[in-house]
């Protein structure tokens, strides 16, 4: 007889699985029994919980966004000023939590699996318009709209690029790093505006 109360703890269990196999292949090519195996439970429950490994997959990445999402809305909230609002969405993407090499190794395999899966490329297309949207909440307030949604694009394409640097150990070591290229990015597009 199954424990009540644990399903939602397996779940977990396995998505945690998932980004720890994902990241240290660095590729989606991981079963589901050694996901399962990971998380400490038998591959016929993973299959009962999610399905296939696709639908493991995708709940892996919802989980991913939903955890950004989180952290974001917390630190909009405690930015008073547009530019706080800006320096905290970028601060959240190189936080800690965000910044792990498991995590940045999933991101990366489904970018690369997107070009095949559509259920992961809308996942994408969500992330890319709550990214857009969270820099815009600041960055309207700076700069004209063309030229902030120019700024936007560019600090999200920084961000996704740093991730690909790192995933590939060919970039910025750290965190700190990586925001505060894009912080002088910034700082040089703000001066930029205020000159001109």
């Amino acid at each position: 007889m199954p424990k009540i109360g644990m399903e939602p703890l397996r779940r977990k269990a396995l998505i945690d699985a998932t980004i720890s196999a994902i990241g240290e292949r660095g590729t989606l090519d991981v079963t589901m029994s050694e996901i399962a195996g990971r998380a400490g439970v038998s591959a016929a429950l993973a299959h009962h919980y999610f399905g296939a490994k696709e639908d493991l997959l995708q709940a892996t990445m919802r989980y991913l966004l939903s955890e950004l999402n989180a952290d974001c809305r917390t630190a909009l909230k405690l930015g008073t000023t547009p530019r706080a609002r800006v320096s905290a969405v970028i601060s959240v993407n190189f936080s800690e939590k965000q910044f792990r090499p498991e995590t940045i190794a999933a991101w990366l395999a489904f970018y690369v699996e997107a070009q095949k899966s559509p259920a992961l490329r809308r996942l994408l297309k969500v992330y890319a318009r709550r990214l857009h949207s969270n820099l815009m909440s600041g960055l309207s307030a700076l700069l004209p709209r063309s030229e902030a949604e120019r700024v936007a694009e560019t600090t999200a394409a920084l961000i996704d690029g740093l991730y690909i640097r790192r995933a590939l150990k060919d970039g910025v070591p750290d965190a700190t790093t990586a925001a505060a290229l894009i912080e002088d990015y910034l700082e040089t597009k703000l001066a930029d505006a205020k000159a001109g």
